[in-house]
């Protein structure tokens, strides 16, 4: 099955997605009818669904989710069991599943026990974790969205590969770069992990962010600088200098916060940074559609500091050749 063979095509700033919905069934339920867990991922992730080989737990392995490694054409994948990672004592079946992800510069396999479908849905339609869910493994957990009288819980896939790779959020080197000057920005990201990254990597450089889970609140926060400015009699730049956003949020996306800002008078001006997984082609134009400063992939987080000290140092110029 290759579930990126939808036949849907979404349109940039309508705040939609496409998920994929798959399932791992508990033995915690009956004997007849186990319990079912269903999940979901961003599509746009997903390159093809297999059936699963035979696959037997590793003995020493990093970590008890790893099942090995597997070829396919031109690859040879990792393969983690999602039951596993998420504490699920799953049902014994004939032959599971394994969804091949491509992000991040990586390929990897994630063994469930079935996959159920694809749904396309608005961002406003998914919900935020907090209060549903127990505190217990939410981190992975971005949002969930109700589907035909059950919930499906979006994953983030980012924290889990953050989890079996630790060392990649290593903050032992010294930055790359210093800021000139403080350099204030508005970070959203629905991933508390890449969330922790980013603030991390910019305040290290001089940049001070303020970091919020989704481009709702990222919106209200730079309308309220935007507000504050124009009572004062102030320039927004005084409050705000760039704008960094994940692409796919809960509530409203990148590309509609985007939208939103570059239609606002008082914010047009504002450098925007979006970033995702993987940047294509075609989201590469949905960004520049919108008004997007500067598109990077998440494997590239790293030159955010860099970017951001160039961008706002590119509108301090204009700025001052505009007063001369």
């Amino acid at each position: 099955m290759d579930a990126m063979d939808t036949g849907i095509l979404l349109e940039t700033g309508t705040n939609e997605l496409e998920i994929l919905e798959f399932h791992i069934d508990s033995d915690r339920g009956s004997q007849d009818e186990p319990e079912r867990h269903s999940f979901g991922v961003n599509v746009a992730k997903v390159m093809e669904v297999i059936e699963s080989p035979r696959l037997e737990v590793q003995p020493g392995a990093s970590h008890p989710s790893f099942r090995g490694l597997i070829p396919l054409r031109s690859h040879i994948l990792p393969v983690i069991d999602l039951a596993v990672w998420l504490g699920i004592n799953k049902s014994p079946a004939p032959r599971d599943n394994v969804i091949v992800t491509e992000f991040s510069k990586s390929v990897t396999g994630f063994v469930v026990s079935g996959v159920t479908g694809i749904h396309r849905v608005g961002w406003p339609e998914v919900i935020p974790p907090d209060g549903y869910l127990p505190k217990t493994g939410i981190q992975a957990i971005i949002g969930l969205v109700e589907r035909d009288g059950h919930f499906i819980q979006l994953l983030d896939l980012e924290t889990i590969i953050a989890d079996l790779s630790p060392d990649e959020l290593d903050f032992s080197a010294p930055p790359k770069v210093l800021a000139p000057r403080e350099i204030k920005a508005v970070v959203a990201d629905d991933s508390a992990t890449i969330r922790l990254m980013i603030q991390k990597t910019l305040e290290r450089s001089g940049i001070a962010p303020t970091v919020v889970g989704n481009g709702q609140e990222a919106l209200g926060i730079l309308r309220e600088l935007a507000a504050r400015a124009q009572a004062e009699a102030r320039p927004v730049s005084d409050f705000i200098d760039v704008l960094i956003s994940d692409i796919e949020m809960p509530l409203m996306d990148g590309f509609s916060l985007t939208k939103h800002l570059k239609l606002d008078p008082r914010l047009k001006d504002v450098p925007v940074i979006l970033y995702s997984s993987i940047i294509t082609d075609e989201l590469r134009h949905k960004g520049e559609s919108v008004g997007a400063t500067m598109q990077i992939a998440k494997p590239d987080l790293e030159r955010l500091p860099e970017i951001a000290v160039e961008l706002a140092a590119a509108s301090d110029a204009k700025r001052s050749a505009a007063n001369v």
